[in-house]
């Protein structure tokens, strides 16, 4: 019997979007008609105003290190076959705040405010997520 994953999302009809666009190597983030706020995570309203006409927009996939931490200790699978990785919050060029892994980074000193660009990995044929690896 396979054991549980802990790393799959829930994808939703409001988030398939995003879903499908980063399986695709995309990074799509929502912007607000209305205020022109851009917003991550995905939702179907903007959290600065509450408008719903937001739209999808295509990120650059650049952004900085905001913070991150070096996870050594993690039971859940599939994290505990994969220690020690890196957990970080990506400043994305657009603004808005993402959390992610980051990825090649041995030998890399990590720092806040490290430039790095979005890349993507597939976990399973259908489901993709974001990573970020040093510019």
């Amino acid at each position: 019997m396979a054991s549980p994953r802990f790393d799959l999302p829930t994808i939703e009809s409001d988030t398939r979007p995003f879903w499908d666009a980063v399986r695709e190597g995309k990074l799509l983030l929502r912007s607000c008609n209305r205020c022109g706020a851009v917003h991550y995570y995905p939702r179907p309203f903007c959290p600065s105003c509450w408008s719903e006409d937001v739209t999808w927009v295509e990120a650059s996939g650049r952004g900085t290190v905001y913070t991150y931490s070096t996870v050594y200790r993690n039971d859940l699978p599939p994290f505990n076959e994969q220690l020690p990785y890196v957990v970080a919050i990506v400043e994305l060029e657009e603004g808005p705040r993402m959390m992610t892994r980051l990825v090649d980074t041995d030998g890399v000193e990590l720092a806040v405010g490290m430039p790095v660009t979005a890349d993507f990995t597939a976990l399973t044929d259908d489901v993709s997520i974001v990573v970020f690896r040093p510019a």
